[in-house]
């Protein structure tokens, strides 16, 4: 039998993982992926740094639970001429959402939307608690798109645990879509993300109500490597307001080597 050399991130967001629970075998699409990613990237916003960093990267599905993350090591030679260089070392993000298909045993799909979830998110980067300690909490969605096959789309509000304060919203979005295959199984893919933010109260940190990041990655991808490059486009990413001493609107780009667990 040939091989597919389709990544478990792809199957995730292909058809043949359905959303009907009803039998109650909440196990039936279970899976799992792990990625590490060799990264470099340049002008990175806020600030316009350029740096490396190694991204370990996982995600799959347990029963009702869906989830998704990564850990970001900055620096990694611990150089003192890199942009990195007495930053924090460390960024994590973890995105698990619980099924309400699975969890109900109910089919509530309806139109293009083939999955509902209970949604959360998770931001820590290795600092205090003067530094990124979010988490998002809301609903979440798998929806057919045209082209783009499965998307998940989530819609959050915000609460700093640092401030211990609800400050505003997020959307989110994310896609995956192999567009051209080669003869030995490996093919190039779309793959992205949107994350924007909304509602935001104004302070001595956030001084943009609003802004966001859409990120937009073209991949090889065979069994068990990967490479790419993505453009990043920022709009007041963090709530930070783009100002000619500090940019944090315009655009990053990033270069990727992966191998695949």
């Amino acid at each position: 039998m040939k091989k597919t050399l389709l990544p478990l991130a792809l199957l995730a967001s292909s058809s043949a993982f359905a959303a009907d629970y009803t039998d109650g075998d909440t196990h039936k699409n279970d899976y799992k992926w792990m990625q590490g990613n060799l990264m470099y990237a340049v002008d990175e916003l806020p600030g316009e740094s350029s740096h490396d960093y190694l991204e370990l990267e996982f995600g799959g599905r347990a029963g009702v639970l869906d989830y998704y993350g990564y850990a970001d090591v900055f620096n990694l030679t611990n150089s003192d001429s890199s942009d990195k260089s007495g930053a924090d070392k460390i960024f994590i993000k973890f995105a698990p959402r619980i099924s309400l298909d699975g969890l109900t045993g109910k089919d509530l799909s309806f139109g293009p939307v083939e999955e509902v979830y209970f949604a959360t998110l998770f931001n820590w980067n290795g600092g205090n608690d003067d530094t990124v300690n979010n988490s998002f909490w809301g609903l979440g969605t798998d929806v057919m798109v045209p082209w783009l096959g499965k998307v998940g789309l989530n819609a959050y509000a915000l609460y700093d645990l640092s401030a211990k304060d609800w400050d505003g919203f997020q959307i989110s979005t994310n896609w995956f879509k192999p567009f051209y295959f080669f003869d030995n199984g490996s093919f190039i893919s779309y793959q992205g993300y949107i994350d924007y933010q909304f509602g935001a109260a104004k302070d001595d940190f956030t001084t943009s109500s609003n802004g966001g990041a859409w990120f937009n990655g073209i991949y090889w991808h065979s069994d068990r490597y990967s490479v790419g490059y993505g453009l990043k486009a920022f709009k007041d990413i963090y709530g930070i307001e783009d100002t000619s001493a500090f940019k944090s609107t315009g655009f990053s780009h990033y270069f990727a080597v992966t191998y695949k667990f």
